[in-house]
């Protein structure tokens, strides 16, 4: 804050606090504090005395902020409540060519006598400090401890040596259209925290998306790598067999094996590499093995990789949500990537929260099947994975957004036909492709539905699924 701003503010404050008892202190955080005057229109005085930030101004805050704001009061709080509670402030003074304010309270003690009492606010950038002066301006104590002649507790008050400010070519900040200079210093200061920590939160989640992103591609590598080491499943029994198939014609010379390559139309002699110390047959036994554990690992690691690549897909999908929601600071898209998973309760209590779920709409089948619709993207969740049991159908449009739909199975049927049908109408018809002539949509049973960890609400990644086409269509409910 410079000084010509300063001097409004000052002026300011003189006009509203003079005569004002002093009240309640709120420590909003270590070198921030907020003094109720007894105000009538939640108007209290803001101090700062952070060395980046350094400020006075009039806040309106409700009181029950304050206090969920408030920390625990600091000595220096204490010790000014105890010797300020209800005193009089008598004058503001800002001192020529500083960044100081001198507030000049009178109070009682303790047997009724009068006492002087002065707060000096220090705006001086790294020397910014809050004092409690008695009457012969000695500290009585400091919010920050401060080194240097006249601003250490027990010495005499002088100012920093190194305070004095440079006015010129300084302007006042702005006022704009607000009714006072504080709401305008206010706002802006707010606007800035508000940014700070928007910024600060996405930077979490940013970090939060890369990791889990980064986790997932080096996994895929390390599959990958690992499919490559077992080798061609097919190659190996090939191996094997033709060992076998030339047990009577095969020549022999140290650790290779000169056979007829029976599945080639020319039947060429090729060479097979084998151990020293194993017979042809041990050999072809081997083989066959390595065919077993390659076949069988390809089998397993393709199906953890269809499964990665549809988290990593679903991942960068929701990398690039997010990129779009920083990018237009929308806080609501970015609050979904900081909800808290549900505690963990009690079967009835989640049966209950179920129960009172009002975040979906119902529609019957011409089957007679209840069909739910999620409203939004917390609500799908919740229906996903709340709500629908593991046997009951799932559906989503296919690489569009929409709602989840779910088709409840209380009686574990098969799901008739014209009900699949009709619920995958549905889905396309709540989903952004609803324009469309044909619409693909996903459907499997909500069992192999899942939630990757640290994603936002309503994405979700499917272990298995089929799909079907339909037209965007709605039932009556």
């Amino acid at each position: 804050m410079n000084e010509p701003t300063l001097k409004k503010i000052c002026a300011e404050l003189a006009s509203v606090l003079i005569g004002q008892k002093f009240g309640k202190i709120f420590t909003l955080s270590r070198f921030r504090l907020a003094i109720d005057f007894r105000l009538h229109d939640s108007t209290y005085l803001f101090i700062s005395v952070e060395p980046s930030a350094p400020s006075i101004y009039f806040i309106k805050r409700r009181l029950r902020d304050l206090e969920k704001l408030s920390k625990n009061s600091t000595p220096f709080v204490l010790l000014s409540r105890k010797r300020l509670a209800n005193a009089v402030l008598q004058s503001i003074e800002k001192l020529e060519n500083e960044r100081i304010v001198r507030l000049a309270f009178l109070a009682q003690n303790e047997i009724g006598q009068t006492e002087n009492y002065t707060l000096i606010i220090q705006l001086t950038g790294r020397s910014a400090n809050l004092f409690l002066l008695d009457k012969s301006d000695f500290i009585l104590d400091a919010l920050r401890e401060n080194f240097g002649e006249g601003q250490e507790i027990a010495n005499k008050y002088a100012a920093p040596t190194s305070s004095k400010s440079q006015t010129k070519g300084e302007e006042s900040f702005p006022k704009g259209d607000f009714a006072t200079l504080s709401e305008a210093i206010d706002t802006h200061t707010q606007e800035i925290e508000h940014a700070k920590i928007f910024q600060a939160k996405a930077s979490a989640a940013n970090s939060k998306l890369k990791k889990e992103i980064a986790k997932r591609e080096k996994l895929e590598k390390n599959l990958r790598k690992d499919l490559s080491n077992h080798g061609d499943a097919d190659g190996w029994k090939k191996l094997g067999d033709l060992l076998l198939a030339n047990l009577a014609t095969a020549k022999r010379e140290g650790d290779k094996v000169f056979v007829s390559d029976f599945f080639d139309e020319n039947v060429p002699t090729i060479e097979i590499e084998i151990e020293k110390n194993l017979s042809i047959t041990e050999a072809a036994e081997k083989f066959f093995k390595r065919y077993t554990k390659a076949r069988n690992a390809k089998t397993e690691i393709e199906q953890r990789l269809t499964t990665l690549e549809s988290e990593l897909e679903l991942l960068k999908r929701q990398k690039q949500r997010f990129d779009d929601a920083v990018t237009e600071k929308d806080e609501d898209v970015l609050a979904e990537f900081f909800d808290e998973k549900p505690e963990k309760s009690r079967t009835k209590t989640k049966e209950k929260a179920a129960d009172n779920f009002k975040g979906a709409r119902s529609y019957k089948s011409s089957d007679g099947f209840e069909i739910l619709v999620g409203k939004g993207a917390k609500d799908n969740d919740f229906l996903t994975f709340r709500v629908a049991k593991s046997l009951d159908l799932w559906l989503h449009a296919a690489d569009y957004p929409g709602s989840h739909v779910v088709v409840k199975n209380p009686n574990r049927q098969e799901i008739p036909n014209n009900t699949l049908r009709e619920a995958a109408q549905i889905a396309a018809f709540f989903s952004q492709a609803k324009t469309q002539t044909k619409v693909a949509v996903h459907y499997t049973q909500k069992k192999f539905v899942n939630k990757p960890k640290g994603s936002g609400a309503g994405l979700v990644s499917l272990a298995s699924f089929k799909t079907i086409l339909v037209e965007p269509k709605m039932i009556e409910k």
